[in-house]
């Protein structure tokens, strides 16, 4: 099984790749043995799932999500492509839908902002990019990060404790909503594994796994 099966973790998920040379029945067991071993280790979280190694059916692969979900606590929130030409369509259609929405939701910023930059907004931002130390994100609205916050992100600057920060790898310098900061840590320690969002609760920060009902709003 340590051969058959190998998971690597990236900042939004992780890769399971599978070893071409083993049947897909055994692999499917060797999967399942795998998450069931690790599964204190992932706890509860939502990540994007890769599949390399071997080529697989949709069926297979429709299997292969049921295996990781039952013998874990992990939510799949979508199956990666790795073909590079499908992969360029769903990530084209994914930014023409950011774009057509953008005048409803806010301001999309395209590009990462890098350290001494500024960006603020009466409303939402959603960015496309990272957000490096020594940045920062201020906003009356939601602050989305579509990459990694390192910098400092500011939402409901006008006291709208109903606005939330969401990333998809955070470890800030400085998170605020309203008037409620959360503990940052200066060693740039990630407040979560994979995509997070960042909400008032009672008065105080509550920072949860992302799931897939925030990209529903």
């Amino acid at each position: 099984m340590k051969n058959s099966v190998v998971i690597k973790s990236n900042r939004s998920g992780m890769t399971v790749i599978l070893d071409p040379e083993v049947p897909y029945e055994q692999l499917l067991a060797d999967v399942a043995a795998k998450f069931g071993e690790t599964a204190r280790f992932w706890g509860s979280v939502q990540m994007t799932l890769t599949l390399a190694g071997k080529p697989l059916t949709p069926e297979q692969e429709f299997q292969m999500v049921n295996v990781i979900t039952e013998n874990s606590e992990i939510e799949i929130l979508c199956l990666l492509d790795q073909d590079l030409e499908r992969t360029t369509r769903c990530e084209k259609a994914l930014n023409d839908k950011l774009m057509e929405l953008s005048a409803a939701t806010g301001q999309f910023y395209r590009g990462s902002l890098s350290s001494g930059e500024t960006l603020e907004s009466e409303y939402s931002i959603v960015v496309i990019g990272n957000v490096e130390q020594g940045a920062r994100v201020i906003s009356k609205g939601n602050v989305v990060v579509i990459g990694d916050l390192k910098g400092a992100a500011i939402a409901g600057i006008s006291g709208n404790t109903d606005a939330c920060v969401a990333a998809l790898d955070m470890a800030p310098e400085q998170l605020k909503i309203a008037d409620c900061e959360a503990k940052c840590s200066d060693k740039g320690k990630r407040l979560a594994k994979g995509p997070v969002v960042v909400t008032v609760e009672n008065g105080e920060i509550c920072v949860k796994s992302m799931k897939k009902s925030f990209f529903q709003r």
